[in-house]
């Protein structure tokens, strides 16, 4: 479906909303294709394309909300679903907040590029305009050289590698009955391997992962770097076993660090604030973690995956310091939790999250370390966002005197939000390149760590 019928059909969706006795109505339709291949043992372990296209609906009648979706677009099922729909939320119960957002907040036009060709998603780089001329031979011999490269070296010690492949384009249009419509595209690639390795010490079998996603396929690190770093990671796993508990310097490697920093953003919530579940209720303008850190949502990255001129409810995306120096700024706070917490509304949910980085290199900060863990992988693990306590399972390497001991697992690092992101000592200066959380290493003094 070309865009000119995807808005006629969107816009006739709303129409006969509206007509069943609906107050109000947003309609969106997407398209996405993905293609997604696995290699193992030299030869495709699973090859899956897909190309869907759905249609979703919310429905605001009478200070009752609902919202519906389908893959089916064709306009005679369209008429009974939507009259369904409408009647089914009649039966909810009233709920006076529900409503679309203010017009007001909806953006006017897309920030200009200089040098830009007035095309958002073009200008902020988010679509690869090669994605329909990339053969499927050269997505298969990707993978095919990813576990190639994976396994070239210290081959007696593997015991299998899974490598893939995946790319991905979609679009999207999105319409409101007060005023609201806007479109939005982009691609998106993944590459990497997992491998098994034998740890002839234990009798274990530690598998470790590496890969990378970009918005364009020549950002992808090369086969040969995927694959042979994560062969390194699962060979850096042999020999893994617990320490002595106590407390630890920690350094959170860039890469998996979303697990920590979740401990702050869910409690930053609209919902949870609400709810009264989030501990970080009534400290807006307060410290809450170390002057170290500094935390940006950015909406307007060239190639960002988390760039956008609107978010999920229309709202218009604004840059804000959310956290500056360790003093919270902002919530995130979506329309219907804004009028029920009498709030303005940000934005319900996080675009680019970027940090003030420090100078130092990942290398650097584990050569200034006298005596800590170098944290690689979280496993399993839960946080409370009403009180702040955490416990996370981790992996990763024991480190004295600026040099790795040995690999430790079978760990758990604890303690409480609100001591915890005091003891950021110090951020690296390498944000992770492949995610929308641009994330760099870094280091807290004095955590508590449960093992032997």
């Amino acid at each position: 479906m070309d865009e000119k019928n995807r808005l006629a059909l969107a816009e006739w969706v709303m129409e006969s909303t509206l007509k069943c006795g609906a107050d109000q109505s947003a309609v969106s339709i997407s398209a996405h294709q993905n293609i997604s291949i696995e290699f193992r043992e030299k030869k495709i372990e699973q090859l899956t394309e897909s190309l869907q296209s759905s249609l979703s609906l919310e429905i605001y009648a009478n200070q009752r909300y609902s919202s519906h979706s389908t893959n089916d677009l064709r306009k005679e099922f369209l008429s009974g679903f939507i009259e369904n729909a409408v009647k089914m939320t009649s039966y909810l119960a009233k709920d006076e907040y529900r409503s679309l957002p203010d017009p007001k907040y909806y953006p006017k036009n897309p920030p200009a590029v200089s040098g830009g060709t007035g095309d958002f998603y073009s200008d902020f780089k988010l679509c690869d305009n090669d994605y329909d001329r990339i053969p499927a031979s050269l997505k298969i011999q990707t993978a095919a050289e990813i576990e190639e490269a994976a396994r070239s070296e210290e081959s007696e010690r593997i015991i299998s590698v899974t490598s893939w492949y995946s790319d991905s384009y979609s679009e999207s249009l999105r319409i409101h009955s007060n005023g609201f419509t806007e479109k939005a595209r982009g691609t998106g690639f993944s590459a990497g391997a997992e491998v098994t390795v034998r740890d002839e010490h234990s009798g274990g079998r530690p598998e470790e992962s590496f890969g990378a996603s970009s918005r364009f396929r020549s950002d992808l690190p090369d086969a040969q770097t995927l694959g042979r770093k994560a062969r390194e990671r699962a060979l850096r796993k042999i020999g893994q076993k617990k320490i002595v508990s106590g407390k630890y310097d920690m350094i959170v490697e860039n890469r998996v660090g979303a697990r920590m920093i979740s401990t702050l953003l869910g409690p930053m919530g609209g919902g949870a604030l609400q709810q009264k579940s989030s501990f970080l209720e009534g400290m807006a303008g307060k410290k809450i973690a170390s002057e170290k850190l500094t935390v940006i949502d950015e909406p307007l990255i060239e190639k960002g995956f988390g760039t956008r001129f609107f978010d999920g409810e229309g709202l218009k995306s604004e840059k804000r310091v959310m956290i500056d120096k360790g003093v919270l700024k902002y919530y995130y706070i979506d329309t219907y939790y804004g009028k029920k917490l009498g709030m303005e509304p940000t934005s319900g949910s996080a675009s680019n999250i970027i940090f003030d980085c420090g100078s130092n290199s990942l290398e650097a900060m584990i050569g200034n370390l006298k005596k800590g863990i170098w944290v690689t992988g979280f496993i399993g693990g839960n946080s409370n966002s009403t009180t702040g306590d955490f416990s996370f399972g981790i992996v990763g390497l024991l480190i004295e005197n600026g040099e790795v001991v040995r690999p430790v697992n079978e760990m758990n690092v604890s303690g409480n939000a609100k001591e915890f992101w005091n003891c950021l000592a110090e951020t690296g200066n390498d944000p992770y390149p492949y995610s929308g959380l641009r994330m760099p290493s870094m280091m807290f003094e004095g955590v508590n760590f449960s093992g032997i």
